[in-house]
């Protein structure tokens, strides 16, 4: 409503002065009009008195006589001495009398005079013009008219401009009602949905037409709500398979507890009992290490953690070495092709994490007797790892979810592998903030194949492929 008295103001002074403006230039037309006329009437008598050797009454008289009607309010003829020669008034002739009107002065020291006023309804002009004889005013022609038919166009024009200004600011103004009461209710809907999203209702849309830029931030606050929606969801989902997850430990925790206190055991099954509780506690901490880091590879702050140039080709050899004995006892076979200069602007940790958790994968969900084997190279824009196992594969419809938390393909084998879910969720969120792109290509029965991509930072170095 401000918006629109603001609106309503400015166009009201823009009126006003357009009324002033147009009423000013109407008059100066008029006023134009008349002088010219004015001076053609009095041209037209001076020169009569061309020729003549003296200004004298009866002169006078007889030109007007002969130039007859001159369709003028008042016709004067002065002498050199503003005595009054020749007065076509009627009613207040001053024939014979001295006359001091302000134009029939000027007009004796040689000037052409013209005055011109809108007054009452009327234009009133007045005008004089010096007679020459041998180069010397002789005496002054002066006329003066009221022009009501002149001046009743002028307030016809005006009062037209008024009206019809009047008009358009009518219209303008209830025009300006209307949108601004529009884009209120509409601005208020808006308002409201806000009101009901900040309360929790995630599914409410508003519904609005047009395509201006109220109907912009609806669809803008509908996508929102759209991700609030599913963020909402995706939380709900991750708290139930978090809970989900540590529920089936802490059971097992429990029953084994409760086995021991309500039976009698000799110490080597309790030794066996008190094992599997520590297994169970391995699991559960291994879990929380898990969700620990998927919470920092998302966390923004981090994310904003500096880089450093990291040798992809020396993070896998650090791999290898930790991870060779848990190879050897499920007598699968890991092996490595690495490129050297294998440089990528990352951070440390999140890049050796990834290759840990990928070749990890790689060994737990593989055959007995099978093999895993990890390539390193670059090419001039990119390094590309790739991890590929001979292992049971995924299949086809379980690719498009391997990344999602606690997503698992086969749940009886995972649980028996100690896996939580979360490996590959953790491998997404690091590549994603380390610039990078993650390509997963498996076939079920016959092995998996995981292609990370890095942009390369070339250091100069020479390339040298060594078989590990």
């Amino acid at each position: 409503m401000r918006n629109a008295l603001a609106y309503m103001l400015i166009t009201s002074l823009v009126l006003f002065f357009l009324n002033i403006y147009s009423a000013g230039t109407t008059r100066q037309m008029m006023f134009q009009a008349k002088h010219a006329s004015q001076q053609d009437k009095l041209q037209l008598v001076v020169s009569s008195f061309s020729g003549v050797d003296s200004l004298t009454k009866e002169m006078a008289e007889q030109v007007m006589n002969v130039l007859g009607e001159m369709n003028v309010t008042r016709i004067l003829i002065t002498d050199a001495q503003s005595r009054v020669l020749y007065d076509s008034s009627q009613t207040r002739n001053a024939a014979g009398r001295i006359v001091l009107f302000e134009e029939v002065v000027q007009a004796l020291q040689g000037m052409d005079v013209f005055h011109c006023i809108y007054s009452s309804g009327a234009l009133i002009s007045s005008g004089a013009m010096p007679v020459m004889l041998r180069d010397k005013p002789a005496g002054c022609v002066y006329i003066t008219e009221y022009d009501s038919d002149q001046g009743q166009i002028i307030a016809n024009l005006e009062l037209n401009f008024l009206r019809y200004s009047l008009i358009l600011l009518i219209a303008i103004i209830l025009c300006s009602i209307v949108f601004s009461l529009t884009g209120s209710r509409r601005m208020q809907k808006i308002l409201r949905s806000m009101r009901m999203v900040r309360e929790g209702e995630y599914s409410h849309k508003i519904q609005m037409r047009g395509n201006d830029e109220l109907t912009t931030i609806a669809n803008e606050f509908n996508k929102l709500t759209d991700r609030l929606q599913q963020s909402e969801a995706a939380q709900r989902q991750f708290v139930s398979d978090a809970s989900h997850e540590l529920k089936t430990p802490l059971a097992s925790i429990k029953l084994l507890t409760d086995s021991i206190l309500q039976n009698d055991m000799d110490a080597g099954t309790m030794r066996e009992f008190v094992s599997d509780i520590g297994n169970e506690a391995d699991r559960l901490t291994r879990m929380a290490q898990k969700l620990l880091r998927l919470s920092r590879a998302e966390d923004t702050q981090l994310q904003q953690q500096e880089h450093e140039l990291v040798d992809v080709g020396e993070k896998v050899s650090s791999v290898f070495r930790l991870l060779v004995p848990l190879a050897d006892s499920m007598n699968v076979e890991l092996t490595g092709s690495l490129a050297r200069a294998c440089t990528v602007l990352s951070i440390e940790d999140d890049i050796y994490q990834i290759i840990f958790n990928l070749v990890e994968n790689g060994i737990k969900y593989n055959r007995s007797g099978g093999s895993v084997h990890v390539t390193v190279g670059h090419t001039e824009e990119e390094v590309q790892l790739t991890v590929a196992d001979t292992g049971v594969g995924i299949p086809p419809d379980a690719v498009g979810h391997i990344f999602e938390r606690f997503y698992r393909v086969d749940k009886a084998r995972s649980r028996q592998a100690g896996g939580s879910g979360l490996g590959l969720s953790i491998v997404h969120e690091l590549v994603v903030r380390n610039y990078g792109t993650i390509e997963v290509d498996s076939k079920e029965l016959s092995g998996t194949c995981f292609t990370v991509r890095f942009p390369y930072f070339d250091l100069g170095k020479e390339e040298d492929d060594a078989q590990v």
